[in-house]
């Protein structure tokens, strides 16, 4: 599996970087500031995962990047990249009733996608200060996962291999994070695929 991970300046996106490797094939990484659409589209990646980091969605180049990308590439969102995808489709983002940066919440899913046979709920930790408002999520997005304070905590497109999650799930502090990540490559049959 050839995956692209898009560094919107996150100081944990290499560990995320090392979850891809560890799941096979291989991981590069950029800047998103670097990232070019019909670039990546010409790459032939199985996975674009457009990484977390400061400021909003628009500012990183995330939103704008989901316009390029092939309607057929498998996406995957982590907390600014999440807020990136739902924006993309037509969600809006606004500040979160309060900022969560390095705080446990427990998390309830569907057990669909990512969470593919994980207990329910679980832990998480989240590192932000936006969140998608519940009120603009489109149709085609399905809400898969909620925090116990309310907040959409993961989002899955209805029949585009695309999937985000709010959350870290390179931190330490959350369960199954790699198993997630796995879980997304297997719903999507990326294991092999090579688009290229």
């Amino acid at each position: 599996m050839r995956s692209l991970l898009i560094d919107a300046q996150d100081s944990f996106v290499y560990i995320i970087a090392q979850y891809l490797r560890t799941l096979g094939g291989t991981a590069d990484v950029i800047r998103s500031a670097d990232a070019d659409g019909d670039a990546i589209n010409r790459a032939g990646y199985d996975l674009v995962l457009l990484g977390p980091g400061p400021g909003t969605p628009t500012d990183a180049g995330h939103t704008q990047l989901m316009s390029h990308l092939a309607i057929d590439q498998a996406i995957f969102g982590v907390c600014l990249g999440h807020q990136a995808i739902a924006e993309h489709f037509g969600a809006s983002i606004g500040r979160a009733d309060r900022p969560m940066h390095g705080k446990q919440s427990s998390v309830t899913h569907d057990g669909s996608g990512v969470f593919t046979a994980l207990p329910s709920p679980l832990a998480v930790t989240r590192y932000h200060s936006l969140a998608v408002d519940p009120s603009t999520v489109p149709d085609e997005l399905v809400v898969s996962a909620t925090a116990d304070d309310g907040t959409i905590m993961a989002l899955r497109h209805d029949h585009r291999p695309i999937e985000s999650v709010q959350f870290h799930p390179e931190s330490i502090g959350t369960d199954f994070g790699i198993e997630m990540l796995r879980s997304f490559v297997c719903a999507h049959g990326l294991t092999g695929r090579g688009r290229a």
